[in-house]
């Protein structure tokens, strides 16, 4: 810490550098924050009643007018539907090396088409 207060002193390009090296990038996790004004609080009915089947690749984007529940920074996600259990979907994305699961409403999935 202390030779990152000197470069700040010595040389502010290198420490903007550094600091920007080592920060982990907030932009996509914070990317969905407000929504327009004519939306607000609503949110589409084709998508909230939207289907999958087992094997689809899907992506998570946030509905922001339904409580998601989840880290936000599962947001920009890609994953695979495993099941669905009840009116969730079981939704396995992989997390570094770790594959972890989650049950997530068909609100947040979009599905990713394969060429």
């Amino acid at each position: 810490m202390e030779v990152l207060l000197r470069l700040k002193k010595d040389n502010s390009k290198l420490y903007n550098f550094l600091r920007k090296l080592f920060k982990l990038p907030t932009s996509v996790i914070y990317m969905l924050k407000y929504k327009n004004a004519r939306t607000r609080g609503k949110f589409s009915l084709m998508r909230f009643f939207q289907k999958f089947k087992p094997g689809d690749s899907v992506a998570v984007v946030r509905e922001l007018s339904v409580v998601f529940g989840y880290p936000k920074k599962l947001q920009g996600r890609t994953g695979k539907i495993i099941e669905k259990q009840g009116s969730a979907y079981c939704v396995e994305i992989k997390d570094f090396n770790k594959i972890k699961r989650y049950l997530i409403k068909p609100i947040h999935l979009i599905k990713i088409e394969e060429k």
